[in-house]
């Protein structure tokens, strides 16, 4: 068996509007140390992320924990919306949602960020089989990957989770097989 945690990053500063570089607030900070205290007890074996800042300073103190490196995974990034920030991002993500194959120019449809998101699981099942693995993730990459192995996760399940920050999301695979998903609040 192969168990995964995906964590979705705690809370970034939405004033920054680069993807790439946004940071986490004062209470993300704090709040990335209530994931690595979820996860003291639990043998870690390896911890990536994708490389935008928010996701992997939310999995460092896990890491620093163990004495082990983040091991950045580009396509395990958030999808791209446009080049320009989305004023409605809630009709945005309900007709993303409602066609997976929606995006605005530039951008990418959620069926491409599912596909990006999975593939990379899919190495990460190859490279570290029978092993704990802990991933840095983002709420619509997460979705899709949840929509992926339960396709019933849609658009309701990912509004439930657009506040939840950081949030933990632990999946078992038998080989290839998601056998068990999970959903862990952090901030409960």
């Amino acid at each position: 068996m192969t168990t995964v945690y995906f964590v979705r990053h705690a809370q970034p500063n939405f004033d920054n509007h680069d993807d790439l570089t946004r940071e986490l607030t004062p209470k993300g900070l704090q709040d990335r140390l209530l994931v690595r205290d979820l996860l003291a007890d639990v043998p870690v074996d390896a911890v990536l992320s994708s490389p935008y800042k928010r996701a992997v300073d939310t999995v460092q103190p896990v890491a620093d924990q163990r004495g082990l490196a983040v091991q950045e995974v580009s396509d395990f990034r958030e999808r791209c919306i446009t080049g320009e920030w989305i004023a409605d991002f809630n009709s945005y993500c309900q007709a993303q949602w409602a066609d997976f194959d929606y995006k605005l120019p530039g951008g990418e449809s959620l069926r491409e960020v599912q596909q990006r998101n999975v593939a990379a699981l899919h190495h990460v099942l190859q490279q570290h089989a029978g092993q704990t693995v802990v991933i840095g993730s983002h709420g619509t990459a997460l979705s899709t990957i949840i929509h992926h192995y339960d396709p019933s996760f849609g658009f309701d399940g990912f509004n439930r989770i657009r506040r939840l920050m950081p949030w933990v999301v632990r999946f078992t695979f038998d080989g290839m097989q998601c056998t068990d998903i999970q959903s862990i609040d952090v901030l409960a």
